[in-house]
């Protein structure tokens, strides 16, 4: 077998956990994947299977992504998402859609991002996480990421539910804090599912059973 193919990961397991399964199941070791799932997101993961299709994974990596996220807002966490120690922030008024709307459509385009602590983004061959696991601290750096849509779905505080299609390269995570920051009422990222990578989407995606039963 040598072939890319999209995978639905649940939520609960790595991404790494998906590529550790996929190797029992096919008996073939040379799997890799491309672009992380964190463990409480589930979705579109494209994989390669053998190789020559772990070769060619790079490429897929620089296709844009489609995301459907659900943002918390009034209360904050050390990994910008569910996984992490949460503090509740004072909100001295809840946002109207009106002001909600203006602010999502500032993140629409290119724009600066900085990953979230808890990253595999490496420092000085660390991850990130690594070291914020270790109580070290992580100052890393903004980036030009772009966002090539981003639309609001639903709007009843404290939620509020996004679709956003994606270049390479943006978290989520830190789009949901940076939108909490703008609006001054703190964020976390409560649920996010990836639908499309490239090609790849959700209703083309293969569930680990399937593979298992043949």
């Amino acid at each position: 077998m040598n072939k890319i193919l999209a995978i639905y990961k649940p939520k609960g397991p790595t991404s790494h956990d998906i590529i550790n399964q996929l190797r029992k199941i096919t008996g073939i070791k040379k799997i890799g994947h491309a672009g992380t799932l964190d463990p409480l997101a589930r979705g579109v993961l494209v994989v390669g299977i053998g190789r020559e299709a772990t070769k060619r994974l790079n490429n897929v990596v620089q296709k844009e992504k489609e995301y459907i996220a659900t943002i918390k807002l009034g209360e904050e966490s050390t990994t910008d998402d569910q996984e992490g120690a949460k503090k509740k922030t004072k909100v001295a008024k809840k946002p109207m859609l009106a002001e909600v709307k203006k602010t999502v459509s500032r993140f629409k385009g290119e724009i600066s991002q900085r990953p979230p602590d808890y990253s595999a983004v490496k420092i000085k061959g660390k991850k990130a996480y690594q070291l914020a696991r270790k109580g070290e601290k992580v100052n890393l750096a903004s980036r030009k990421v772009e966002i090539k849509e981003i639309e609001i779905l639903q709007y009843q505080w404290p939620y509020l539910r996004l679709r956003a299609v994606t270049g390479p390269g943006v978290y989520i995570r830190s789009l949901a804090r940076d939108i909490g920051s703008k609006l001054q009422t703190g964020a976390l990222l409560a649920d996010l599912e990836r639908t499309r990578v490239g090609s790849f989407t959700k209703e083309k995606s293969i569930q680990l059973e399937e593979l298992k039963n043949g």
